[in-house]
């Protein structure tokens, strides 16, 4: 079995209870130490094959698993492996090879860096979506023309920008591009290595962002947060309110609770 498996954003304990067993059963382990601190290895069982992709190309990986036909196969991949994964091809790979496969959820790094500036990413009447997405960068032709971060910028969502750290310039230019909701004081955050020991924060604007991606000397593993969801200061939700009511609660009367006593 080829077990696929999000390591989470960093922080060794924020590995899903599975992903852990899966660790610890693994005959031979897939990782890359650019993107999973080595930490995460604790769960590891003593005389695992560890191989570090980090200078590994595809077909070094597939050579890993075709050398490895009654293993248990760990490729612990980045936060959650569905998201800038790459594991499609590794998956394709194995239905061609009739080869077992599991993918294994992991904690994204998106929820780890949400969880580090403090706030919710969809607040009532202010956003209520949040669009995961990048630059084109060097792989330009892998992004469709029609997710350019200047077309979500129009709607105005709450944005997660991955892989764009290396061109901050680009990244204010598209989210300040003409028809924009974003303003220049619009809430910006950027969070370097999410839940690892060495977390930085930055709370910023949109017209500043370009200076705070800079300021942190990062290129990797940043994720940029934009939106006006992390101003903070939400209305109430419904779903808590005594006056709405759903399929569990009854709506209350002015005054009233619906608490039972302890």
């Amino acid at each position: 079995m080829i077990s696929f498996v999000g390591a989470g954003p960093g922080a060794p304990d924020l590995i899903t209870l599975r992903g852990r067993d899966r660790l610890a059963a693994a005959d031979v382990v897939v990782w890359a130490s650019s993107l999973v601190p080595e930490a995460v290895l604790v769960h590891t069982r003593p005389g695992a094959v560890v191989h570090d992709s980090k200078s590994m190309t595809l077909e070094d990986v597939l050579a890993v698993y075709a050398a490895n036909p009654d293993g248990a196969v760990v490729r612990l991949h980045s936060g959650d492996p569905s998201v800038y994964g790459a594991i499609q091809e590794q998956i394709d790979w194995c239905v061609a090879q009739g080869r077992d496969f599991e993918i294994v959820p992991g904690v994204s790094s998106l929820g780890a860096a949400a969880a580090a500036v403090g706030r919710e990413l969809t607040i009532p009447g202010v956003a209520q979506s949040v669009v995961l997405t990048r630059l084109g960068g060097r792989t330009a032709a892998s992004m469709p023309g029609r997710e350019r971060i200047a077309a979500f910028a129009a709607v105005g969502p709450t944005l997660a920008v991955f892989l764009s750290a290396a061109r901050p310039v680009e990244l204010q230019r598209e989210l300040l591009a003409v028809g924009s909701a974003y303003e220049p004081t619009t809430p910006a955050a950027v969070v370097v290595r999410a839940s690892w020991p060495d977390e930085q924060v930055v709370r910023t604007t949109v017209g500043e962002l370009a200076d705070a991606v800079a300021s942190t000397g990062a290129r990797t593993t940043v994720l940029v947060l934009v939106g006006p969801a992390l101003q903070g200061n939400a209305e109430r939700s419904h779903l808590y309110s005594p006056s709405y009511a759903h399929a569990y609660r009854r709506r209350s009367a002015p005054g009233t609770t619906t608490g039972r006593p302890a």
